[in-house]
């Protein structure tokens, strides 16, 4: 009866057992994801650090062109003053002499004005209408009023500088560039994740190549140690037998020490949750296609950010000159104004017959003697244009040489990858041959790791051609902006940015 008892509470503990064991498989099972390439790209492209900052540089580019625009459309302005209230001593002449006198009154005052800055000329016109009231306590209130029911007018200055001409020419540049910028950090983007990506996948490779060098310099190891106590081997291949299962050993805490550390680094670029256990998936070679350097940097020329770059810096130099000779010669300010006005006690009559009244006001402004200011700052002006014009067409002779390098680069990876695919095959065949020479005994122990060696890093080479691959293939994407796969260029609807529209 004891032993029936006893038995049921094993079985019972058994079941517990497997089930626990299994439930925790589960757990370990959904914490585990499964990545490939394609999909480290897209959680990269929607999540990571460099994504945001991205997104938020171009919508800032965005609402910076936004008020660019604003400013050169009309502006509809409300103030009102409800109320200015006032109570003092005021000193008031007379003809029986000056006198002291309280003054409390209260003044009312509301505008409205239409007003647009004029892109050609540099200058502005305005609509206008106002209204006052002013009323005055003492021993009786008394009101007044005074309207201008229209008031049309112009600013402009003859000969001065045009900001808004300049504008015209460098802030559309400067949007563009702002979208190219964005294309171009996408692919970056794909740039740093397939670093990291292949990063982890080469720490996962080589603990892999260290898992399988541990099993079989164990196995060599007892196999030695078998050889050796029938005497068929010297001590000293017994000692190298040893001395590669301890390095093996090594080599495995480094290897899961690696992986441990690149897959915090992914983790941490795609903001991934801490408990989640990363697998990768190794990824074929990119497409394999030939590019023409000539076409390639026709192509970068006419989609990149830099080639607006240069453009716009030559129209900023422009401006700054354009700026110092306007500020430093003859100059005339043209201010006119027409309007109505009328003022009255009563509300009733304040937009009855109203009288008309115009401004004129014309400004001159001539430099006389300035001490060589102003010729300095001309002259400053034009030498910062010339180091601008330099400094771009040295940065079109760059910027052509790395477009061709990169190209160059690229189209010499698929035979790269092609002989790394190739020796990955051929070290690890000949490691098999030279393995099971070992176990007949009819090569030594050094031979082996000779052979063990080549077969590492023959793997580790295949990968890192792999990664080169894929890391020169978004390179020529970016320096291009055009994918010669589908052969377009590379485009992105900006709507798709939060707000942005």
């Amino acid at each position: 009866m004891k032993f029936s008892t006893l038995l049921r509470v094993l079985l019972v503990f058994m079941c517990l057992t497997v089930a626990c064991t299994s439930i925790d498989n589960q757990i370990k099972a959904q914490s585990v994801k499964v990545l490939t390439l394609d999909e480290v790209l897209e959680i990269a492209q929607r999540q990571s650090p460099d994504a945001l900052s991205a997104m938020h540089k171009f919508r800032s580019s965005y609402w910076q062109y936004r008020n660019y625009q604003a400013t050169l459309m009309p502006m509809l302005t409300l103030d009102a003053t409800i109320p200015s209230l006032s109570r003092n001593i005021e000193k008031i002449t007379t003809r029986e002499g000056d006198f002291f006198v309280e003054r409390n009154l209260a003044n009312y005052a509301g505008g409205l004005s239409l007003s647009k800055n004029l892109g050609l000329t540099g200058g502005s016109i305005f609509l206008r209408s106002d209204l006052q009231r002013i009323d005055i306590f003492g021993d009786s209130t008394r009101t007044s009023y005074l309207s201008s029911p229209i008031n049309i007018g112009i600013s402009q200055p003859l000969f001065g500088y045009n900001k808004y001409k300049w504008s015209k020419k460098i802030e559309p540049l400067r949007y563009t560039e702002a979208e190219r910028r964005y294309l171009e950090d996408q692919e970056q983007i794909n740039i740093s994740a397939t670093s990291a990506f292949f990063a982890l996948l080469s720490a996962q490779i080589y603990l892999q190549i260290q898992q399988t060098n541990l099993a079989n310099n164990d196995t060599l190891y007892q196999i030695a140690r078998g050889r050796f106590n029938i005497g068929t081997i010297a001590e000293n291949e017994l000692l190298e037998a040893e001395l590669s299962l301890l390095t093996s050993r090594s080599n495995m805490e480094v290897a899961i020490l690696g992986v441990e550390m690149r897959t915090f680094d992914l983790k941490s670029y795609l903001r991934l949750p801490e408990d989640v256990s990363i697998e990768l998936v190794a990824p074929i070679a990119p497409p394999m296609v030939h590019i023409d350097p000539v076409f390639a940097i026709n192509e970068a020329r006419n989609n990149r950010s830099d080639a607006l770059a240069f453009e716009r810096m030559i129209f900023e130099a422009e401006s700054k000159v354009a700026e110092a000779k306007a500020k430093n010669r003859f100059n005339i300010d043209l201010y006119a104004m027409y309007g109505l006005t009328q003022s009255t006690v009563d509300f009733n009559d304040i937009f009855r017959h109203p009288q008309d009244q115009q401004r004129l006001e014309i400004g001159v402004r001539i430099p006389i003697l300035d001490w060589g200011l102003g010729r300095g700052e001309v002259k400053l002006a034009e030498s910062n244009r010339e180091v601008a014009r330099t400094d771009v067409q040295q940065g079109i002779v760059d910027f052509d040489k790395e477009v061709l390098l990169k190209i160059m680069q690229y189209n010499m990876q698929p035979s790269q990858y092609a002989i790394a695919t190739k020796s990955d095959t051929v070290a690890l065949k000949r490691f098999e041959v030279t393995k099971q020479r070992y176990m007949i005994g009819k090569i030594d122990i050094i031979d082996l790791r000779l052979a063990q060696t080549e077969k590492d890093d023959a793997r580790q080479r295949f990968v890192n051609s792999l990664a080169t691959f894929w890391d020169s293939y978004f390179e020529m994407r970016r320096l291009t902006l055009f994918d010669f796969v589908n052969n377009n260029r590379i485009e992105f609807d900006f709507n798709k940015i939060p707000e942005v529209n």
